[in-house]
This record gives C-alpha cells, structure tokens and sequence, in this order.
C-alpha cells in the first residue's frame, strides 16, 4: 500500500537490538557495578581480577598474565603499574627471558584481596539475583571464548 499525499509517514520497520550494542551496554553497565562495590578498597574489577588471577596462579609473564585476563599486552601494563605502585604486585625481570617482566602477588596484595572478597560477593549477589537461573552460563557457552 503506498502512501497518498498528506498522510502521515510509515514508522519504520523495527530492527531487533544490536546483539554487540546490548552486551556492550550489559559489561559496561556490571563493570560501573563492581567498580563502585570496590571502590571503598581502591580497586576497579580489573585491577581486583588481575590480582585474583595471580592468586591463583602464581608468578606470571606479564604477557601470560593479559591473556589469562583476556587483555592486550598495553591494557595490562596500565593496570599493573597502579598496582606495582601500591605494593600489591611485585614486577621482576623474567629469569629465562631477560626481556619479559613477571607479576607476583604481594603480601599486601593478599591483603587487598581478602579487604576486597565482601564487596565483590555483595555485587556478584545482587547481580547474580538479577538473571535469569542459567542465563549467565548460558551466554558463556553460546560466545566463542577468544574471537
């Protein structure tokens, strides 16, 4: 059917939302989330996740350690050095490869860790409580792991 003159134009057909805006919006949305939670401990969830990883893990190659984050190598430096500057990670020529640096967990890092565990499970509670019984999982397994 076409339009005569003087009638109001057609909306456009809707398109259903961008899959990439929405989980865009979605991690921005949960990263402000934990940021606030951790901000009483001068962490970002970044900074807090780079320190758990270390927890976990051990000493890592600083170029191990981003992928371990799922970060670039220079995303990585930028959230080392703050925490280098606290104490909170100890940086040290790689003994096998002059060239590479190694993280390690401090003393005061472990400490940063358990100040932080309560407002990191307080916001993962909340957030959790938000969703849909499975939909976390349920996304995790439908995106590839690393593109």
């Amino acid at each position: 059917m076409s339009a005569r003159p003087g009638d109001p134009p057609e909306d456009p057909p809707r398109e259903s939302p961008c899959t990439c805006t929405a989980l865009r919006r979605a991690a921005r949305a949960a990263t402000a989330a934990y940021d606030a939670a951790l901000a009483p401990v001068g962490l970002r969830v970044t900074q807090f996740a780079i320190l758990r990883i270390l927890a976990r893990l051990g000493p890592l190659p600083v170029s191990r350690l981003a992928e371990e984050a799922a970060l670039d190598r220079s995303t990585m430096g930028r959230n080392l050095d703050p925490l280098e500057r606290r104490g909170l990670v100890a940086l040290a020529p790689d003994p096998r490869d002059g060239r590479a640096r190694v993280a390690a967990l401090t003393g005061a890092g472990e400490a940063a860790i358990a100040a932080a565990l309560p407002h990191w499970r307080a916001v993962e509670a909340r957030l959790g409580a938000r969703l849909a019984p499975g939909a976390l999982a349920a996304l995790v397994a439908a995106l590839p792991a690393q593109p």
